[in-house]
Protein backbone atom coordinates (compact mmCIF):
# COMPACT_ATOMS: atom_id res chain seq x y z
CA UNK A 1 0.00 0.00 0.00
CA UNK A 2 1.45 3.35 -1.08
CA UNK A 3 2.17 5.83 1.74
CA UNK A 4 0.30 9.16 1.95
CA UNK A 5 3.33 10.80 3.56
CA UNK A 6 6.73 11.46 2.00
CA UNK A 7 9.49 12.37 4.45
CA UNK A 8 13.22 12.20 5.15
CA UNK A 9 14.90 11.23 8.44
CA UNK A 10 18.45 12.30 9.28
CA UNK A 11 19.55 9.38 11.46
CA UNK A 12 23.30 9.97 11.04
CA UNK A 13 23.34 12.64 13.72
CA UNK A 14 25.32 11.56 16.84
CA UNK A 15 23.03 10.93 19.81
CA UNK A 16 23.53 10.95 23.57
CA UNK A 17 22.17 7.45 24.02
CA UNK A 18 22.79 4.52 26.35
CA UNK A 19 26.30 3.24 26.46
CA UNK A 20 27.76 6.73 26.43
CA UNK A 21 26.77 7.63 29.98
CA UNK A 22 26.82 5.81 33.29
CA UNK A 23 23.18 6.41 34.13
CA UNK A 24 19.99 5.10 32.51
CA UNK A 25 18.82 8.51 31.24
CA UNK A 26 18.87 9.24 27.52
CA UNK A 27 17.86 12.10 25.28
CA UNK A 28 17.64 11.70 21.49
CA UNK A 29 17.12 14.35 18.82
CA UNK A 30 15.98 13.17 15.39
CA UNK A 31 15.72 15.60 12.44
CA UNK A 32 12.84 14.82 10.09
CA UNK A 33 11.76 16.69 6.98
CA UNK A 34 8.12 16.39 5.91
CA UNK A 35 8.19 16.61 2.11
CA UNK A 36 4.61 15.86 1.09
CA UNK A 37 1.19 14.90 2.49
CA UNK A 38 -1.28 13.65 -0.09
CA UNK A 39 -4.22 13.47 2.32
CA UNK A 40 -4.42 16.30 4.84
CA UNK A 41 -7.90 15.29 5.96
CA UNK A 42 -6.45 12.63 8.27
CA UNK A 43 -4.05 13.44 11.15
CA UNK A 44 -0.34 12.88 10.79
CA UNK A 45 0.98 10.00 12.83
CA UNK A 46 4.38 9.30 14.35
CA UNK A 47 5.62 5.76 15.01
CA UNK A 48 8.43 5.36 17.53
CA UNK A 49 10.39 2.14 18.04
CA UNK A 50 12.65 1.91 21.06
CA UNK A 51 13.29 0.49 24.50
CA UNK A 52 12.65 2.35 27.74
CA UNK A 53 10.11 4.66 29.30
CA UNK A 54 10.05 8.02 27.56
CA UNK A 55 8.23 11.17 26.52
CA UNK A 56 8.01 12.14 22.84
CA UNK A 57 8.17 15.76 21.68
CA UNK A 58 7.45 17.20 18.22
CA UNK A 59 9.17 20.55 17.75
CA UNK A 60 9.40 20.82 21.53
CA UNK A 61 5.68 20.06 22.08
CA UNK A 62 4.83 16.94 24.09
CA UNK A 63 2.77 14.57 21.91
CA UNK A 64 2.72 11.49 24.16
CA UNK A 65 4.40 9.20 26.68
CA UNK A 66 5.41 5.56 26.76
CA UNK A 67 5.54 4.10 30.28
CA UNK A 68 6.87 6.18 33.18
CA UNK A 69 10.48 7.24 33.61
CA UNK A 70 12.39 6.36 36.75
CA UNK A 71 12.62 9.10 39.33
CA UNK A 72 14.15 9.37 42.75
CA UNK A 73 12.43 6.79 44.92
CA UNK A 74 10.20 5.59 42.06
CA UNK A 75 10.98 2.63 39.84
CA UNK A 76 10.62 2.79 36.08
CA UNK A 77 7.36 1.54 34.55
CA UNK A 78 8.60 0.02 31.26
CA UNK A 79 6.99 1.13 28.03
CA UNK A 80 6.38 -0.97 24.92
CA UNK A 81 8.80 -1.32 22.03
CA UNK A 82 6.36 0.13 19.46
CA UNK A 83 4.12 3.18 20.02
CA UNK A 84 2.04 5.60 17.89
CA UNK A 85 1.42 9.29 18.42
CA UNK A 86 -0.86 11.80 16.73
CA UNK A 87 0.75 15.06 15.61
CA UNK A 88 -1.43 18.17 16.04
CA UNK A 89 -2.48 19.52 12.66
CA UNK A 90 -1.03 22.97 13.35
CA UNK A 91 2.42 21.35 13.82
CA UNK A 92 2.24 19.04 10.78
CA UNK A 93 3.36 21.56 8.19
CA UNK A 94 5.62 20.78 5.26
CA UNK A 95 9.25 21.35 6.18
CA UNK A 96 11.84 20.44 8.80
CA UNK A 97 10.92 19.24 12.30
CA UNK A 98 12.66 17.81 15.32
CA UNK A 99 11.51 14.71 17.19
CA UNK A 100 12.88 14.62 20.72
CA UNK A 101 12.72 11.51 22.86
CA UNK A 102 13.59 11.89 26.56
CA UNK A 103 13.53 8.86 28.78
CA UNK A 104 15.15 6.20 30.88
CA UNK A 105 16.11 2.58 30.22
CA UNK A 106 17.01 0.62 33.33
CA UNK A 107 16.84 -2.83 31.71
CA UNK A 108 18.48 -4.43 28.67
CA UNK A 109 20.92 -1.57 28.32
CA UNK A 110 23.44 -3.83 26.59
CA UNK A 111 21.13 -4.25 23.60
CA UNK A 112 21.64 -0.59 22.50
CA UNK A 113 18.75 -0.71 20.05
CA UNK A 114 18.45 3.03 19.60
CA UNK A 115 15.34 5.00 18.60
CA UNK A 116 13.71 4.82 15.16
CA UNK A 117 10.79 6.92 13.89
CA UNK A 118 8.36 6.69 10.99
CA UNK A 119 5.82 9.19 9.64
CA UNK A 120 2.50 8.02 8.23
CA UNK A 121 -1.18 8.78 8.34
CA UNK A 122 -2.27 8.21 11.95
CA UNK A 123 -5.20 6.07 10.79
CA UNK A 124 -2.95 3.98 8.57
CA UNK A 125 -0.54 3.36 11.43
CA UNK A 126 -3.40 1.77 13.36
CA UNK A 127 -5.13 0.10 10.44
CA UNK A 128 -2.04 -1.67 9.02
CA UNK A 129 -1.66 -4.09 11.98
CA UNK A 130 -5.41 -4.75 11.98
CA UNK A 131 -5.37 -5.71 8.28
CA UNK A 132 -2.42 -8.06 8.82
CA UNK A 133 -4.05 -9.50 11.94
CA UNK A 134 -7.28 -10.24 10.08
CA UNK A 135 -5.43 -12.48 7.62
CA UNK A 136 -3.31 -14.04 10.34
CA UNK A 137 -6.36 -14.77 12.49
CA UNK A 138 -7.95 -16.62 9.58
CA UNK A 139 -4.83 -18.72 9.12
CA UNK A 140 -4.46 -19.29 12.87
CA UNK A 141 -8.08 -20.42 13.13
CA UNK A 142 -7.63 -22.81 10.21
CA UNK A 143 -4.50 -24.30 11.80
CA UNK A 144 -6.25 -24.69 15.18
CA UNK A 145 -9.31 -26.42 13.68
CA UNK A 146 -7.05 -28.69 11.61
CA UNK A 147 -4.98 -29.65 14.66
CA UNK A 148 -8.07 -30.44 16.76
CA UNK A 149 -9.59 -32.49 13.93
CA UNK A 150 -6.45 -34.57 13.41
CA UNK A 151 -5.98 -35.11 17.16
CA UNK A 152 -9.55 -36.47 17.35
CA UNK A 153 -8.90 -38.52 14.20
CA UNK A 154 -5.80 -40.05 15.78
CA UNK A 155 -7.45 -40.74 19.15
CA UNK A 156 -10.55 -42.39 17.68
CA UNK A 157 -8.80 -44.30 14.90
CA UNK A 158 -8.01 -47.98 15.24
CA UNK A 159 -4.95 -47.36 13.05
CA UNK A 160 -2.64 -45.15 15.12
CA UNK A 161 -0.76 -43.54 12.25
CA UNK A 162 2.23 -41.44 13.28
CA UNK A 163 1.75 -39.06 10.34
CA UNK A 164 -1.77 -38.14 11.51
CA UNK A 165 -0.53 -37.27 15.01
CA UNK A 166 2.49 -35.45 13.60
CA UNK A 167 0.34 -33.38 11.26
CA UNK A 168 -1.92 -32.38 14.17
CA UNK A 169 1.13 -31.32 16.21
CA UNK A 170 2.55 -29.30 13.31
CA UNK A 171 -0.78 -27.48 12.80
CA UNK A 172 -0.94 -26.70 16.52
CA UNK A 173 2.62 -25.34 16.48
CA UNK A 174 1.79 -23.16 13.45
CA UNK A 175 -1.21 -21.82 15.36
CA UNK A 176 0.98 -21.05 18.40
CA UNK A 177 3.62 -19.43 16.18
CA UNK A 178 1.05 -17.10 14.61
CA UNK A 179 -0.41 -16.13 17.98
CA UNK A 180 3.00 -15.47 19.57
CA UNK A 181 4.25 -13.53 16.55
CA UNK A 182 1.27 -11.15 16.53
CA UNK A 183 0.41 -11.11 20.23
CA UNK A 184 2.13 -7.70 20.41
CA UNK A 185 -0.94 -6.28 18.66
CA UNK A 186 -3.28 -7.82 21.23
CA UNK A 187 -1.54 -6.91 24.47
CA UNK A 188 1.03 -4.36 25.55
CA UNK A 189 4.34 -6.14 26.09
CA UNK A 190 6.87 -4.16 28.17
CA UNK A 191 10.21 -3.76 26.46
CA UNK A 192 11.76 -5.82 29.29
CA UNK A 193 9.97 -8.90 27.84
CA UNK A 194 10.53 -8.03 24.20
CA UNK A 195 13.11 -10.77 23.65
CA UNK A 196 11.02 -13.35 25.49
CA UNK A 197 8.50 -13.34 22.65
CA UNK A 198 11.28 -13.62 20.06
CA UNK A 199 12.83 -16.55 21.95
CA UNK A 200 9.48 -18.38 21.94
CA UNK A 201 9.10 -17.67 18.21
CA UNK A 202 12.60 -19.05 17.62
CA UNK A 203 11.89 -22.19 19.66
CA UNK A 204 8.62 -22.86 17.82
CA UNK A 205 10.33 -22.32 14.47
CA UNK A 206 13.10 -24.73 15.51
CA UNK A 207 10.64 -27.49 16.43
CA UNK A 208 8.61 -26.96 13.25
CA UNK A 209 11.82 -27.05 11.19
CA UNK A 210 12.47 -30.55 12.54
CA UNK A 211 8.92 -31.93 12.40
CA UNK A 212 8.03 -30.86 8.83
CA UNK A 213 10.92 -32.75 7.15
CA UNK A 214 10.23 -35.69 9.51
CA UNK A 215 6.61 -35.71 8.37
CA UNK A 216 7.62 -35.86 4.71
CA UNK A 217 10.16 -38.60 5.48
CA UNK A 218 7.46 -40.73 7.14
CA UNK A 219 4.87 -39.99 4.47
CA UNK A 220 7.19 -40.83 1.57
CA UNK A 221 9.02 -43.75 3.21
CA UNK A 222 12.41 -42.00 3.11
CA UNK A 223 15.09 -44.64 3.77
CA UNK A 224 17.85 -42.93 5.77
CA UNK A 225 15.69 -41.13 8.32
CA UNK A 226 18.08 -41.19 11.26
CA UNK A 227 21.06 -39.90 9.27
CA UNK A 228 18.94 -37.21 7.65
CA UNK A 229 17.49 -36.09 10.99
CA UNK A 230 20.99 -36.00 12.46
CA UNK A 231 22.23 -33.76 9.64
CA UNK A 232 19.18 -31.52 10.03
CA UNK A 233 19.72 -31.24 13.80
CA UNK A 234 23.40 -30.39 13.28
CA UNK A 235 22.50 -27.72 10.70
CA UNK A 236 19.97 -26.10 13.03
CA UNK A 237 22.43 -26.21 15.93
CA UNK A 238 25.11 -24.51 13.82
CA UNK A 239 22.61 -21.80 12.81
CA UNK A 240 21.59 -21.29 16.45
CA UNK A 241 25.21 -20.93 17.64
CA UNK A 242 26.33 -18.78 14.71
CA UNK A 243 23.45 -16.30 14.91
CA UNK A 244 22.80 -16.40 18.64
CA UNK A 245 21.03 -13.22 19.69
CA UNK A 246 19.94 -12.38 16.12
CA UNK A 247 16.43 -13.69 16.54
CA UNK A 248 14.87 -12.79 13.17
CA UNK A 249 17.87 -14.04 11.22
CA UNK A 250 17.94 -17.29 13.20
CA UNK A 251 14.25 -17.93 12.50
CA UNK A 252 14.76 -17.17 8.79
CA UNK A 253 17.65 -19.63 8.48
CA UNK A 254 15.71 -22.24 10.46
CA UNK A 255 12.89 -21.98 7.91
CA UNK A 256 15.39 -22.12 5.02
CA UNK A 257 16.86 -25.35 6.44
CA UNK A 258 13.38 -26.79 6.80
CA UNK A 259 12.60 -26.05 3.15
CA UNK A 260 15.93 -27.41 1.87
CA UNK A 261 15.69 -30.71 3.74
CA UNK A 262 11.99 -31.08 2.89
CA UNK A 263 12.79 -30.40 -0.74
CA UNK A 264 15.42 -33.15 -0.80
CA UNK A 265 12.89 -35.64 0.59
CA UNK A 266 10.18 -34.52 -1.84
CA UNK A 267 12.52 -34.63 -4.86
CA UNK A 268 13.55 -38.15 -3.84
CA UNK A 269 9.87 -39.12 -3.62
CA UNK A 270 9.16 -37.59 -7.03
CA UNK A 271 12.16 -39.44 -8.49
CA UNK A 272 10.79 -42.70 -7.05
CA UNK A 273 7.44 -41.77 -8.62
CA UNK A 274 5.59 -41.79 -5.31
CA UNK A 275 2.18 -40.19 -5.67
CA UNK A 276 2.14 -36.65 -4.27
CA UNK A 277 5.92 -36.16 -4.46
CA UNK A 278 5.80 -33.77 -7.41
CA UNK A 279 2.96 -31.74 -5.82
CA UNK A 280 5.03 -31.27 -2.65
CA UNK A 281 8.05 -30.19 -4.71
CA UNK A 282 5.93 -27.55 -6.47
CA UNK A 283 4.42 -26.46 -3.15
CA UNK A 284 7.86 -26.00 -1.57
CA UNK A 285 9.07 -24.03 -4.60
CA UNK A 286 5.98 -21.80 -4.36
CA UNK A 287 6.65 -21.20 -0.66
CA UNK A 288 10.24 -20.16 -1.43
CA UNK A 289 9.07 -17.72 -4.11
CA UNK A 290 6.42 -16.23 -1.79
CA UNK A 291 8.91 -15.84 1.04
CA UNK A 292 11.37 -14.18 -1.35
CA UNK A 293 9.08 -11.43 -2.61
CA UNK A 294 6.85 -10.76 0.42
CA UNK A 295 7.82 -9.08 3.68
CA UNK A 296 9.34 -11.73 5.97
CA UNK A 297 6.84 -11.73 8.86
CA UNK A 298 3.88 -12.07 6.48
CA UNK A 299 5.58 -14.08 3.75
CA UNK A 300 6.87 -16.71 6.16
CA UNK A 301 3.37 -17.62 7.30
CA UNK A 302 2.00 -17.62 3.76
CA UNK A 303 4.86 -19.98 2.87
CA UNK A 304 4.04 -22.16 5.89
CA UNK A 305 0.40 -22.27 4.78
CA UNK A 306 1.42 -23.47 1.31
CA UNK A 307 3.55 -26.20 2.92
CA UNK A 308 0.65 -27.28 5.15
CA UNK A 309 -1.66 -27.42 2.13
CA UNK A 310 0.88 -29.71 0.45
CA UNK A 311 0.87 -31.89 3.57
CA UNK A 312 -2.93 -31.87 3.60
CA UNK A 313 -2.94 -33.01 -0.03
CA UNK A 314 -0.78 -35.96 0.97
CA UNK A 315 -3.34 -36.81 3.64
CA UNK A 316 -6.12 -36.87 1.05
CA UNK A 317 -4.03 -39.28 -1.04
CA UNK A 318 -3.40 -41.41 2.04
CA UNK A 319 -7.07 -41.35 3.02
CA UNK A 320 -8.06 -42.44 -0.49
CA UNK A 321 -5.54 -45.28 -0.37
CA UNK A 322 -6.89 -46.40 3.03
CA UNK A 323 -10.45 -46.27 1.71
CA UNK A 324 -9.50 -48.38 -1.30
CA UNK A 325 -7.67 -50.82 0.99
CA UNK A 326 -10.73 -51.00 3.25
CA UNK A 327 -13.03 -51.71 0.30
CA UNK A 328 -10.58 -54.34 -0.96
CA UNK A 329 -10.51 -55.95 2.51
CA UNK A 330 -14.32 -56.09 2.53
CA UNK A 331 -14.30 -57.80 -0.86
CA UNK A 332 -11.57 -60.14 0.33
CA UNK A 333 -13.51 -60.94 3.50
CA UNK A 334 -16.63 -61.75 1.46
CA UNK A 335 -14.60 -63.91 -0.90
CA UNK A 336 -12.98 -65.75 1.99
CA UNK A 337 -16.38 -66.38 3.57
CA UNK A 338 -17.62 -67.84 0.29
CA UNK A 339 -14.47 -69.91 -0.09
CA UNK A 340 -14.88 -71.26 3.44
CA UNK A 341 -18.46 -72.36 2.74
CA UNK A 342 -17.40 -73.90 -0.58
CA UNK A 343 -14.82 -76.04 1.21
CA UNK A 344 -17.45 -78.52 2.33
CA UNK A 345 -20.05 -78.21 -0.38
CA UNK A 346 -17.86 -78.76 -3.42
CA UNK A 347 -19.28 -81.53 -5.63
CA UNK A 348 -16.15 -83.70 -5.48
CA UNK A 349 -16.13 -83.71 -1.67
CA UNK A 350 -19.87 -84.34 -1.38
CA UNK A 351 -19.91 -87.11 -3.99
CA UNK A 352 -17.05 -89.04 -2.39
CA UNK A 353 -18.43 -88.49 1.10
CA UNK A 354 -21.96 -89.61 0.17
CA UNK A 355 -20.59 -92.64 -1.69
CA UNK A 356 -18.63 -93.65 1.41
CA UNK A 357 -21.69 -92.97 3.56
CA UNK A 358 -23.83 -95.35 1.46
CA UNK A 359 -21.22 -98.10 1.86
CA UNK A 360 -21.04 -97.61 5.62
CA UNK A 361 -24.83 -97.62 6.03
CA UNK A 362 -25.08 -100.87 4.04
CA UNK A 363 -22.19 -102.58 5.85
CA UNK A 364 -22.50 -101.11 9.34
CA UNK A 365 -25.59 -98.95 9.99
CA UNK A 366 -24.40 -98.04 13.50
CA UNK A 367 -21.09 -96.68 12.21
CA UNK A 368 -22.96 -95.00 9.36
CA UNK A 369 -24.99 -93.03 11.91
CA UNK A 370 -21.76 -91.88 13.60
CA UNK A 371 -20.47 -90.87 10.14
CA UNK A 372 -23.63 -88.84 9.45
CA UNK A 373 -23.42 -87.12 12.85
CA UNK A 374 -19.76 -86.17 12.32
CA UNK A 375 -20.60 -84.76 8.88
CA UNK A 376 -23.51 -82.76 10.28
CA UNK A 377 -21.35 -81.43 13.13
CA UNK A 378 -18.67 -80.23 10.69
CA UNK A 379 -21.28 -78.46 8.55
CA UNK A 380 -22.72 -76.80 11.69
CA UNK A 381 -19.31 -75.50 12.74
CA UNK A 382 -18.55 -74.29 9.21
CA UNK A 383 -21.85 -72.46 9.07
CA UNK A 384 -21.32 -70.80 12.47
CA UNK A 385 -17.83 -69.48 11.65
CA UNK A 386 -18.40 -68.47 8.01
CA UNK A 387 -18.81 -64.75 8.76
CA UNK A 388 -16.15 -64.49 11.50
CA UNK A 389 -12.68 -63.03 11.06
CA UNK A 390 -11.32 -64.71 14.19
CA UNK A 391 -12.67 -67.68 16.13
CA UNK A 392 -11.64 -69.33 19.43
CA UNK A 393 -8.87 -71.88 18.96
CA UNK A 394 -11.09 -74.40 20.79
CA UNK A 395 -13.66 -74.14 17.97
CA UNK A 396 -10.95 -74.56 15.32
CA UNK A 397 -9.66 -77.70 17.04
CA UNK A 398 -13.19 -79.13 17.23
CA UNK A 399 -13.57 -78.52 13.49
CA UNK A 400 -10.31 -80.37 12.84
CA UNK A 401 -11.36 -83.30 15.01
CA UNK A 402 -14.68 -83.65 13.16
CA UNK A 403 -12.96 -83.50 9.80
CA UNK A 404 -10.48 -86.22 10.79
CA UNK A 405 -13.38 -88.36 12.00
CA UNK A 406 -15.14 -87.95 8.64
CA UNK A 407 -11.98 -88.65 6.64
CA UNK A 408 -11.25 -91.78 8.69
CA UNK A 409 -14.64 -93.14 7.48
CA UNK A 410 -14.07 -92.00 3.90
CA UNK A 411 -10.50 -93.25 3.42
CA UNK A 412 -10.62 -96.01 6.04
CA UNK A 413 -7.33 -94.69 7.40
CA UNK A 414 -6.53 -94.14 11.06
CA UNK A 415 -6.06 -90.45 11.94
CA UNK A 416 -4.96 -89.24 15.38
CA UNK A 417 -5.14 -85.74 16.82
CA UNK A 418 -2.78 -84.41 19.51
CA UNK A 419 -2.46 -80.96 21.09
CA UNK A 420 0.16 -79.51 23.42
CA UNK A 421 0.18 -76.31 25.54
CA UNK A 422 -2.85 -74.86 23.77
CA UNK A 423 -4.12 -71.60 25.28
CA UNK A 424 -7.87 -71.79 24.80
CA UNK A 425 -8.17 -68.00 25.34
CA UNK A 426 -6.43 -67.42 22.01
CA UNK A 427 -8.18 -66.78 18.70
CA UNK A 428 -7.22 -67.70 15.14
CA UNK A 429 -8.66 -67.07 11.64
CA UNK A 430 -11.29 -69.71 10.80
CA UNK A 431 -10.34 -72.98 9.06
CA UNK A 432 -6.61 -72.17 8.92
CA UNK A 433 -5.52 -75.29 10.82
CA UNK A 434 -8.38 -77.18 9.12
CA UNK A 435 -6.86 -76.33 5.72
CA UNK A 436 -3.46 -77.63 6.87
CA UNK A 437 -5.16 -80.86 7.97
CA UNK A 438 -6.72 -81.22 4.51
CA UNK A 439 -3.29 -80.76 2.89
CA UNK A 440 -1.79 -83.31 5.28
CA UNK A 441 -4.45 -85.87 4.42
CA UNK A 442 -3.96 -85.30 0.68
CA UNK A 443 -0.15 -85.47 0.68
CA UNK A 444 0.52 -88.11 3.36
CA UNK A 445 0.63 -91.88 3.40
CA UNK A 446 -0.02 -93.83 6.56
CA UNK A 447 2.85 -95.80 8.06
CA UNK A 448 2.84 -99.60 7.70
CA UNK A 449 1.67 -99.87 11.26
CA UNK A 450 -0.14 -97.18 13.18
CA UNK A 451 -1.97 -93.97 12.31
CA UNK A 452 -1.28 -90.63 10.66
CA UNK A 453 -0.92 -88.22 13.58
CA UNK A 454 -1.51 -84.48 13.53
CA UNK A 455 0.15 -82.76 16.51
CA UNK A 456 -0.65 -79.08 17.20
CA UNK A 457 1.43 -77.13 19.75
CA UNK A 458 1.41 -73.54 20.93
CA UNK A 459 4.21 -71.34 22.31
CA UNK A 460 4.29 -67.70 23.35
CA UNK A 461 7.38 -65.49 23.35
CA UNK A 462 7.84 -61.82 24.22
CA UNK A 463 7.21 -60.51 20.71
CA UNK A 464 5.17 -63.25 19.06
CA UNK A 465 3.04 -66.36 19.46
CA UNK A 466 3.47 -69.51 17.39
CA UNK A 467 1.39 -72.48 16.26
CA UNK A 468 3.29 -75.56 15.08
CA UNK A 469 1.51 -78.43 13.30
CA UNK A 470 3.51 -81.60 12.70
CA UNK A 471 2.08 -84.32 10.46
CA UNK A 472 3.64 -87.62 11.48
CA UNK A 473 3.42 -89.67 8.28
CA UNK A 474 5.21 -90.60 5.10
CA UNK A 475 5.24 -87.70 2.64
CA UNK A 476 3.76 -88.35 -0.80
CA UNK A 477 5.21 -86.11 -3.56
CA UNK A 478 5.66 -83.36 -1.03
CA UNK A 479 9.37 -82.60 -0.99
CA UNK A 480 8.54 -78.96 -1.57
CA UNK A 481 4.87 -78.07 -1.26
CA UNK A 482 3.50 -75.51 -3.72
CA UNK A 483 3.29 -72.22 -1.79
CA UNK A 484 0.91 -70.85 -4.42
CA UNK A 485 -1.64 -73.63 -4.01
CA UNK A 486 -5.25 -72.87 -3.20
CA UNK A 487 -4.89 -73.98 0.41
CA UNK A 488 -1.84 -71.83 1.13
CA UNK A 489 -3.42 -68.84 -0.65
CA UNK A 490 -6.44 -69.16 1.61
CA UNK A 491 -4.29 -69.36 4.76
CA UNK A 492 -2.15 -66.36 3.81
CA UNK A 493 -5.20 -64.30 2.85
CA UNK A 494 -6.82 -65.06 6.22
CA UNK A 495 -3.64 -64.18 8.13
CA UNK A 496 -3.24 -60.96 6.18
CA UNK A 497 -6.89 -60.04 6.81
CA UNK A 498 -6.53 -60.41 10.59
CA UNK A 499 -2.90 -59.41 11.27
CA UNK A 500 -1.78 -57.26 8.35
CA UNK A 501 1.92 -57.93 7.78
CA UNK A 502 2.57 -59.06 11.36
CA UNK A 503 2.78 -62.79 10.60
CA UNK A 504 5.06 -65.42 9.16
CA UNK A 505 4.13 -68.71 7.51
CA UNK A 506 6.49 -71.59 6.79
CA UNK A 507 5.94 -75.19 5.72
CA UNK A 508 8.69 -77.77 5.23
CA UNK A 509 9.63 -81.45 5.47
CA UNK A 510 11.04 -82.86 8.71
CA UNK A 511 12.25 -86.30 9.75
CA UNK A 512 8.85 -87.24 11.23
CA UNK A 513 6.95 -86.08 8.15
CA UNK A 514 5.88 -82.46 7.59
CA UNK A 515 5.99 -79.33 9.74
CA UNK A 516 4.03 -76.11 9.34
CA UNK A 517 4.68 -73.03 11.49
CA UNK A 518 2.39 -70.00 11.84
CA UNK A 519 4.08 -67.17 13.71
CA UNK A 520 1.98 -64.14 14.73
CA UNK A 521 3.89 -61.04 15.87
CA UNK A 522 2.62 -58.50 18.38
CA UNK A 523 1.45 -55.27 16.76
CA UNK A 524 4.12 -52.55 16.83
Amino acid sequence: MKSDVIYYVDDDKPQDFLGKSADSIFKVYIDVELLKRENTSTPLGLQVCGFGAFDVYWDGILVGSNGKMTKSGQAEIPGTELTYYQIPENLASIGKHIVTVKGTQTELRESRRGIKVKLESYLRLHRAPLIVMSFMNLMAGAFLIASIYYFFLYINSTRKEATVLLFGIICLLFFCLLIIEYIKFYIDIPYTHFYTRLQIVGLLTLVISILVPLYFMLQFGFKKKRLFLFLLAVSLLVIYITYYGHYDRTAIYFSYSMCIFSMIVAVDAAYRKIKGGLIVVLGLLASVVVNKFIFYDFGLFVAFTIIVLSMLYLHTIRAKALEEAHNASLLLSSRLQLQLVKKNIQPHFLRNTLTSLIDWIEESPQQGVIFIKALADEFDIMNSIAEDTLIPIKQEIELCRKHLEIMSFRKEVCYNWEEKNIDFNEEIPPAVIHTLIENGITHSLPPKQGCITFSLSFTREKKYKQYTLITVAKNRNRKKENSNGTGFKYIKARLNESYGSNWQFDSFAVEEGWCTIIKIFDKK
